[in-house]
């Protein structure tokens, strides 16, 4: 499934940005706000940009936008870690 987005062309063009970079930086606003607000994972957010891991926690970050990391998860990670 595929989702379209539809920007009218008054707000397309008051976008500050050149038209080749819209989609991408639309794209990534998206993808923080949708993390931010818990709608998706970190790992699906970062799929809707083209950063890899580092560089997605690292705009976060600059962002001040806590990572959604729970006691579970980092039991999972230590369990992973020691092969378990």
């Amino acid at each position: 499934m595929s989702v379209v987005l539809e920007i009218p062309d008054q707000v397309a063009y008051a976008i500050r940005l050149p038209a080749s970079e819209q989609q991408e930086s639309l794209m990534t606003e998206l993808a923080v706000a949708l993390y931010a607000r818990g709608i998706l994972s970190f790992g699906k957010a970062r799929e809707l940009t083209p950063l890899n891991r580092v560089e997605f926690g690292l705009l976060l970050g600059r962002r001040d936008i806590p990572r959604h990391y729970t006691k579970q998860d980092l039991e999972e990670d230590i369990a992973y870690a020691r092969g378990q």
